[in-house]
């Protein structure tokens, strides 16, 4: 901004000129006491320059009636996860009035690596709402699964001094930073100067205070009000999660008060078309913590000027002179109804969309799954009782359960009457042809197979089935169309969605992929499994850095013990 910009927007916050566009008559949400109070909101440009006083404007909103807060603000989420590109992320969420999301592109960083985060930077110029990006950390995230890809802290430096890049993201390898990994000091003590993101499940006591020595100060695994309250003692921000599987805001909502608000934020993680759909995104999150007694300026405060200030966003999180012009109108603040979205200045309509550069895809080649056959899921065992992972209903903490199954020939073999069936992890980067063996509980599976090649972190294919044939196909089917979700019944594919960017998104535009997860969640359904969202599910199966018990493509993994353990 030169000077004569400036001396402009300082005349129209004066009232000497007219403003680029006025929202008049709107009731404003003091974000410090609590009040409300009509006035007008003049912004120039991309800038709010005037509040609580009357303004003219060249264009004017007549915003009577609705209350004005400020942006929303998501602060730990993969946009991958969402299971469409930067762009149409985008136009989905901007909507439920989320002015700024702060990405950790790993899940396209452990396929291609560097490309990927190339891909999101790019994208994220681009973007409508502002998306900044935290560098992926964990690429592999453990020793214990094979990704597509290796970066190091020498890999992430060069992105370091990128407008749109906060710090380091996600810190997953919590054992590695309590016990002093080499490779995860490297990339710590690289960063210590930025803002550095947790992930610490469970992590208490000691080894909590362990962790947070290494300069990591935000936390979005917490799922009891207990473990809240240590990490938040200790200087946590807390990160409250609702997303489309880890739904810990009931959990949590106890937390949500006047009090500890300046050190809480909302965040979504993994949040798909089809649930933004049906329940919305941060304003979801907002309405709920108000429908379960939190006050509406806690909740507020939350979704904004506390998420602003935890990554240093000091230009945003509140609607005041100086501050970027961030804007949500609601018809109430208890329902967090969105009418009318603000973003940079910009009213949130179609034109908006329109005419944004294409950026160029990648990782339209990254299946390179061996083919497979119904023998390649025979579970060796050396008797009949063993370990099962137990799936929990909106988490994804599995328990470690050690159940007896049909033996016979040294096989271990599914059986319906326990809700006990196979899942498999097929090594999907062309590294080495993995498999990995063994058995869930939870998902009311009872005939055919659901496959995905969604698969955190490390993204090889995981299987859940009562079949090793329909197990076969759905894994061979996910490598013809790129990847994506496959439902498979009796040798037949009931149902697919392809997402053939990386093995993770899809070139769609969001409404059809919201439209299209329809009827895999009723195909899925039809071979009775009875979670929500089971794709996302078996998308977490495989996640080796949350207790107690998960699979990747080298085998059963104890995550409590930290090590490969036999099926």
């Amino acid at each position: 901004m030169d000077a004569s910009a400036l001396a402009r927007l300082i005349a129209q916050g004066r009232g000497a000129e007219p403003a680029d566009l006025v929202i008049k008559n709107v009731r404003l949400l003091d974000l410090v006491s609590g009040d409300l109070t009509q006035t007008d909101i003049a912004i120039g440009g991309d800038r709010i320059v005037g509040t609580y006083a009357s303004y003219a404007g060249r264009r004017e909103i007549d915003a009577r009636g609705l209350i004005a807060v400020p942006g929303f603000i998501d602060t730990h989420l993969h946009v991958e996860s969402s299971l469409v590109t930067p762009a149409e992320f985008d136009r989905c969420v901007l909507r439920h009035g989320v002015t700024t999301a702060i990405c950790d592109p790993h899940e396209i960083a452990n396929v291609i690596g560097a490309d990927g985060i190339r891909f999101f930077l790019e994208s994220a110029g681009h973007t409508a709402l502002d998306l900044r990006v935290q560098l992926s950390s964990c690429v592999p995230a453990t020793h214990l699964e094979t990704s597509g890809a290796r970066l190091g802290a020498e890999d992430l430096l060069p992105f370091a001094g990128h407008d749109k890049v906060i710090g380091l993201a996600e810190f997953m390898n919590f054992p590695g930073v309590i016990n002093a990994d080499p490779d995860c000091l490297a990339k710590l003590i690289a960063f210590q100067a930025c803002h550095i993101d947790g992930h610490a499940p469970l992590l208490r006591g000691s080894d909590l205070n362990a962790y947070l020595t290494a300069g990591i100060r935000t936390d979005h695994e917490t799922t009891t009000a207990e473990e809240g309250r240590e990490k938040l003692a200790k200087g946590m921000t807390l990160l409250i999660r609702e997303g489309s599987v880890s739904k810990d805001l009931h959990a949590l909502a106890e937390l949500i008060t006047l009090k500890n608000s300046p050190y809480l934020a909302f965040c979504t993680d993994d949040r798909n078309p089809l649930d933004i759909a049906e329940e919305g995104h941060l304003d979801f999150m907002i309405r709920t913590a108000v429908g379960l007694g939190a006050e509406p300026l806690a909740a507020y405060r939350t979704a904004t000027i506390s998420a602003a200030m935890a990554f240093g966003l000091r230009d945003r999180g509140v609607i005041a002179p100086g501050k970027r012009a961030d804007i949500v109108l609601l018809e109430d603040l208890e329902h967090c109804a969105v009418r009318q979205v603000i973003s940079a200045g910009r009213l949130v309509e179609d034109g908006l969309f329109e005419g944004r550069p294409r950026v160029q895809l990648v990782g339209l080649d990254s299946m390179k799954a061996p083919h497979v056959t119904a023998s390649d899921f025979e579970v060796a065992a050396s008797g009949p009782t063993g370990p099962v992972m137990g799936v929990m209903p909106g988490k994804i903490i599995t328990q470690h359960l050690r159940l007896s199954l049909p033996y016979a020939d040294g096989r271990r073999a599914i059986d319906l009457g326990q809700d006990v069936v196979k899942v498999a992890v097929v090594e999907r980067h062309g590294v080495n042809g993995n498999i990995g063996r063994g058995f869930v509980k939870g998902f009311g599976l009872k005939q055919g197979a659901i496959a995905s090649s969604v698969g955190h972190d490390s993204h090889n294919i995981c299987v859940v089935g009562a079949d090793d044939g329909d197990m076969a196909l759905a894994v061979n089917r996910l490598s013809e169309i790129g990847g994506g979700f496959v439902v498979v019944r009796g040798g037949v594919v009931m149902a697919e969605l392809a997402l053939p960017v990386a093995g993770l998104m899809s070139t769609l535009p969001f409404e059809t992929v919201r439209d299209r997860l329809m009827p895999l969640r009723a195909a899925a359904k039809s071979l009775g499994v009875t979670l929500a969202e089971p794709f996302l599910q078996v998308a977490f199966l495989p996640l080796p850095v949350i207790p107690h018990l998960k699979i990747t493509d080298r085998g059963m993994v104890d995550v409590d013990r930290f090590e490969l353990i036999a099926a």
